[in-house]
């Protein structure tokens, strides 16, 4: 398989790593130093893109992979705004689409836990969800897209919440999530259930980055002769 690489940082290095590793080829890189080769001829040499950019630009490459005709996968977060748009393009245009908040199976089998979780608490009033997240300094949105994904999870299966506030939780109906920026912290999510009499959490904690990108490469090769709109759900069939 041909993969078109749009993002070449620490995330983009460790997926070229490992498309290698699983005997692909990496047809195409862009990033800052050479946009001017992103272009939809170029594109068209892949059989797939993989876009870890950033969140300005994450929007119009995935449409311009659409233009060229090419499934994309996209790891960038912070522009979930769009999110609608792009899925109703694709599905309007024939196209290939696959989004995660996350490609790490570890961290999906952690939204499943979750939800269950979530579930068993809607009627343990006395019980409080929390939501901390730590990354690296370099991370550009926060709260993470993992956090938000755990979050609308908790909201639409317990009853009591209404929404999430980043930092802070103005009333007892609000998800705080807390957002931590300190050293190479790869990804760490914890949610804790408090309450007068004893507290649970579950956590999630990435020892690298080598499992965020085996994702995406696994999600580029479930993708690669599929049409529509995918997620890990599709990929993992958990629950």
């Amino acid at each position: 398989m041909k993969i078109a690489l749009i993002g070449y940082g620490k995330m983009g290095k460790e997926i070229e790593k490992i498309a290698l590793e699983r005997h692909h080829q990496v047809s195409l890189i862009i990033d800052i130093n050479n946009r001017h080769e992103f272009t939809v001829e170029n594109l068209r040499t892949a059989d797939v893109a993989i876009d870890f950019s950033i969140p300005d630009t994450a929007y119009g490459n995935i449409l311009k992979c659409f233009e060229a005709g090419i499934p994309v996968v996209c790891g960038t977060t912070g522009w979930l705004d769009k999110l609608n748009d792009i899925r109703n393009r694709c599905a309007r245009n024939a196209q290939t689409f696959f989004y995660a908040s996350n490609f790490s199976v570890g961290v999906n089998v952690f939204f499943a836990l979750n939800r269950i979780l979530a579930g068993m608490m809607n009627n343990l009033t006395d019980y409080h969800a929390e939501i901390k997240e730590i990354h690296h300094i370099h991370k550009l949105d926060a709260p993470s897209g993992t956090a938000i994904t755990l979050a609308n999870d908790l909201i639409e299966k317990v009853d009591r919440l209404s929404k999430w506030e980043l930092d802070q939780a103005s009333a007892r109906e609000v998800l705080k999530i807390t957002a931590v920026r300190e050293n190479e912290v790869p990804g760490t999510h914890i949610i804790t259930w408090d309450s007068p009499v004893d507290r649970i959490e579950i956590t999630h904690e990435a020892k690298s980055r080598r499992g965020f990108a085996l994702g995406a490469v696994l999600a580029a090769e479930f993708i690669k002769d599929k049409k529509g709109i995918y997620s890990m759900e599709d990929m993992l069939k958990l629950c």
